[in-house]
């Protein structure tokens, strides 16, 4: 029976393997680049954002240099792998090809949360074998690793939704220079659609409704012992709302007439999930205590789904917040006037198709930073790539 599914899982034992997939090309060089590094690489992000995906890409690639039988790939949540700790899979894949310990192995290991003694069954892969490891997961598991099994041995790959550009890659759109006129009309679909590449490819409303349905069941509510389900569901559509803005757990646990302490644990989880990505206020920490953290949702098209699509400015503020979540930005937030991102170089305010107050306006002028500038439109938008990471 295992063995049988192991074969299913790694066709490439027994005829030529192609992926067919649409390559993401920031990710995957940065994933090759790390192939003989002592490091266990554990890509994250958000479910289906395409975490499997670039697992067969780098998979794909390592078999043109490569003897297919050394590349092993499973996902650990499949049916009939219950009672299979890692390391009995791992021995099966062994004595299939009789390989040795002195082999060098590579380990593909899809959702690896899935087994509760992941952690440690990876240190001692880390520790003590001839193996380069992949994980994935679609939760920050390592924030939830109180026994730092994996400390010093993990580097953490998030991936993110599809960018414009990758939008347009995805639905096969070249824009030429003559017809620039049209990259508005684009980039206000993607606002609409989001970044998951299946729903991008397809557009099966469906999809995205499915997909949302699985975070909530699979991974907050089953995942937390939760039985209340229409509360959490009620959670979320208060997150979407609130995408782009100060989100008070307090204010949502009124609402829902829930204790602050149930909400907190709630806004917890959908952060664990990369449902939703948070900035604090800028300034000292009792500031940034006392304030209501700013919300971004993980995906448009699942906010959009919730929401309905409106509200531009939140989502342009949003896409805006993806190209420089890597800075770790902060709000700015002073006498009843925000600026929307302050880092360590940068002060930036999204305006799409808008202008800025005349409040903002002189806050924007007396907050010193080494650049400032205004994302007020697509052309800027894009020009946000020449920032320097």
């Amino acid at each position: 029976m295992l063995k049988e599914i192991l074969y299913q899982f790694n066709p490439w034992w027994e005829e030529k393997f192609v992926t067919k997939l649409i390559p993401r090309p920031l990710y995957l060089q940065q994933l090759l680049k790390a192939m003989d590094r002592k490091s266990i690489e554990m890509i994250t992000g958000l479910r289906r954002v395409g975490k499997t995906g670039l697992m067969k890409l780098i998979i794909e690639e390592l078999l043109s240099k490569i003897e297919s039988k050394y590349i092993f790939y499973i996902s650990l949540d499949a049916f009939g792998l219950e009672k299979y700790s890692i390391h009995d899979i791992i021995e099966e894949f062994r004595k299939i090809h009789k390989h040795n310990r002195e082999n060098r192995l590579y380990l593909f290991l899809d959702e690896v949360i899935s087994k509760d003694s992941y952690q440690q069954e990876l240190k001692n892969f880390y520790d003590n074998e001839n193996i380069k490891i992949f994980t994935s997961a679609s939760q920050e598991v390592l924030l939830k690793d109180q026994r730092t099994f994996l400390t010093g041995r993990v580097r953490v790959h998030e991936i993110q939704p599809l960018t414009f550009a990758e939008y347009l890659s995805f639905k096969n759109i070249v824009i030429k220079k003559s017809e620039s006129y049209l990259l508005e009309q684009y980039f206000e679909e993607y606002m609409k659609t989001g970044g998951i590449p299946e729903y991008v490819l397809t557009g099966d409303i469906g999809y995205i409704e499915e997909l949302c349905d699985n975070i909530l069941y699979k991974d907050i509510i089953a995942a937390n012992g939760i039985k209340d389900s229409t509360l959490i569901r009620d959670y979320f559509k208060l997150l979407m709302e609130r995408s782009g803005k100060q989100a008070s757990i307090t204010k949502m646990a009124n609402i829902l007439g829930i204790s602050p302490d149930t909400s907190r644990r709630y806004f917890g989880y959908f952060q664990n999930t990369y449902i939703i990505h948070t900035i604090e206020r800028c300034g000292k920490l009792n500031e940034r205590i006392r304030s209501g953290k700013k919300v971004y949702a993980g995906d448009l098209g699942m906010r959009n789904m919730i929401t309905g699509f409106r509200d531009k400015g939140a989502l342009f503020e949003n896409l805006v917040y993806f190209e420089i979540k890597r800075f770790f930005p902060c709000y700015v937030f002073q006498n009843g006037v925000e600026i929307d991102f302050k880092t360590k170089d940068f002060l930036i305010e999204a305006k799409y198709n808008s202008r800025m107050t005349e409040k903002q306006k002189i806050m924007f002028k007396q907050i010193p930073s080494k650049n400032k500038l205004i994302i007020d439109n697509v052309d800027s938008f894009l020009s946000m790539k020449k920032l320097s990471s």
